[in-house]
């Protein structure tokens, strides 16, 4: 019997939201993401590197009219749907650092479970000056400043989203965070409003 074996919550934590929940087991280095989409939007992320991580190979099975929208700044949105039991846009990648929308089109909740390597090393993801859809590229719950190293300046934003709840919004306003500092989940995307280009840059080890 293979042991599943969770990477220490200081590391890899887990937190629960009203529209997303997920579940962080490993093997070493290697492990699992199980995501729960609920129905309408979700605001996701995959976090691990996998052999393949084209929409194909990341999301078979899912239900017909499932929608994926991945976002780039410079070109808006690529979208790709299962209509007659295939993706639209096969080649769709989507991986560490970048967050998506997936539309689950049905009533009953949608598990979404993702398989590959946690990233390690020296990990960066680019942020223009505007709105990035993003994620922590480590699978890990935590403060997104404070615990997942988020650079910030006057006046960055963070957009949370719950299928239920709708956007939370946290502002960095005087140096400090409005309301509050926002916790992500793993799996979790988010967007970041950025004043000046840069990149969420981060050092990570498993060990």
């Amino acid at each position: 019997m293979r042991t599943k074996t969770l990477i220490t919550s200081a590391v890899l934590g887990m937190a629960g939201a009203a529209a997303l929940q997920a579940q962080v087991y490993s093997v070493n280095a290697v492990g699992y993401i199980n995501v729960t989409c609920k129905q309408g939007f979700n605001l996701i992320a995959n976090q691990l590197i996998a052999a393949d991580n084209t929409v194909v190979a990341l999301l078979p099975g899912v239900p017909e009219g499932t929608s994926v929208y991945k976002f780039d700044p410079a070109t808006g949105y690529t979208i790709t749907t299962v209509e007659f039991g295939e993706w639209t846009n096969p080649s769709l990648t989507l991986s560490p650092g970048e967050g998506f929308w997936l539309r689950n089109p049905d009533a009953a909740d949608l598990v979404i479970t993702f398989v590959g390597e946690v990233p390690q090393g020296s990990l960066s993801t680019g942020l223009v000056s505007g709105f990035n859809l993003v994620s922590s590229q480590v699978p890990q719950a935590g403060l997104v400043q404070t615990d997942l190293g988020l650079p910030v300046e006057e006046g960055t934003a963070v957009y949370k989203y719950s299928t239920t709840a709708g956007y939370s919004i946290s502002t960095i306003e005087f140096d400090e965070w409005a309301p509050s500092e926002p916790t992500i989940a793993v799996g979790e995307g988010i967007w970041v409003k950025a004043i000046t280009a840069g990149s969420w840059d981060r050092e990570f080890s498993v060990n």
